[in-house]
């Protein structure tokens, strides 16, 4: 009888029919010298190569292998999702397929976050990555630290462990973007990271693109946050305020030194003051927006990590 895992490796594939192999046999071994119990849960994005039909070859090899098959192409945390909500183990991994990080390292993700975490990101040492996908990336991250309210947002990465019932915060969620670091934020606020190793891509070619990160990015300061919406808020305020102060200082100097009102200082004045309060009253009814889109996310009031009682963990 093959025992119950203790941890869920979960990997999105997209056109990784070449390096899967590699992966599997060096996921295998790690697991193996660690002496834990695992499985790995394989979600097949959508690939226009071979990538299923590897997928479903390894699974007859290897009886720890669990295979799903995507009807197209949803994206990389959406296929997490996917296997995120299939896991059977009471801890998850999560890692790329195209063998940047190595598996090597699982074991000093979960070393990290046994001493009482509930997400533990692995930090590459040194991203090997070009020039213009680095700054796409610190783009990203900017987003996610605004979107995630949380400081290791600098230091997330696609390789990650937390603990499962992390995802019953977000058991109802069900929108088109899916951010699996927000969302690991409605269940936990006990994050970390530690520094590993990153190699560069062993085939193939970066399914991650300039363009593809800025779009992640806008997705989610439009998606998981209301930044936008307050920001158009503090302009019309801040319009406001300048427009007053030159509409003061138009008038003063004309009751103060008899100065003449110049039509343009004051026409500009005045338009400014209305455009900033038509600003700031977008603003106020963007507040209400945001707090419609909040509700919308379907984010829980509560997580219940354990209880007395025996029962599983709930949310309300």
């Amino acid at each position: 009888m093959t025992p119950s895992p203790e941890i869920s490796i979960v990997v999105p594939c997209y056109n990784s029919e070449q390096s899967l192999p590699e992966l599997v046999a060096r996921i295998g071994q790690t697991m193996a010298a660690s002496h834990v119990a695992f499985e790995l849960v394989l979600v097949e994005d959508g690939s226009r190569d071979g990538t299923w039909d590897a997928i479903a070859q390894l699974a007859r090899q290897h009886s720890f292998i669990r295979g799903f098959r995507l009807m197209r192409n949803y994206g990389q945390h959406n296929a997490l999702l996917c296997g995120i909500r299939r896991a059977r183990a009471g801890i998850v991994v999560t890692i790329d397929d195209d063998l940047q990080n190595p598996p090597e390292e699982i074991p000093r993700l979960l070393a990290k976050l046994s001493e009482g975490y509930d997400v533990v990101y692995g930090t590459p040492l040194k991203q090997e990555h070009g020039l213009l996908r680095g700054a796409a990336s610190r783009i990203t991250k900017l987003a996610l630290q605004k979107s995630m309210g949380a400081a290791t947002a600098s230091n997330i990465s696609a390789f990650r462990a937390f603990r499962t019932p992390l995802r019953e915060a977000f058991a109802q969620y069900c929108g088109p973007f899916v951010c699996i670091d927000v969302l690991l934020t409605w269940g936990g606020s006990r994050f970390a990271a530690v520094e590993v190793k990153h190699a560069p891509r062993s085939a193939g070619n970066s399914n991650y693109t300039l363009r593809s990160l800025v779009v992640h990015a806008l997705n989610m300061a439009t998606g998981f946050s209301t930044a936008p919406l307050q920001l158009a808020s503090m302009v019309g305020f801040l319009f406001t305020l300048l427009g007053g102060a030159m509409l003061l200082y138009v008038i003063g100097s004309y009751l103060i030194r008899g100065s003449p009102v110049q039509g343009f200082a004051f026409l500009a004045s005045t338009i400014i003051v209305l455009s900033g309060a038509q600003l700031f009253a977008l603003g106020i009814v963007g507040e209400y927006l945001a707090r419609i889109h909040t509700r919308t996310m379907d984010r829980p009031s509560f997580t219940v990590e354990c209880a007395t009682e025996d029962e599983g963990p709930d949310a309300g």
